[in-house]
């Protein structure tokens, strides 16, 4: 199968607590889940969060 074809089903996800500024790679209660299938996007998300100094678990 062509590599495109395989990170087109491909799927990111982070939880984030805003009350808290954190963003979680996993799994977390309370967190809010966003999710992401473009590699792109989510590197985006990431970077916003960073440049607004969430912290990262």
């Amino acid at each position: 199968m062509p590599k495109r074809k395989q990170e087109d089903r491909r799927v990111w996800r982070v939880w984030v607590d805003t009350q808290r500024r954190v963003v979680s790679f996993h799994e977390a209660p309370g967190y809010q889940m966003l999710e992401f299938r473009s590699y792109e996007l989510f590197q985006s998300c990431i970077d916003g969060y960073t440049a607004q100094r969430y912290r990262y678990q």
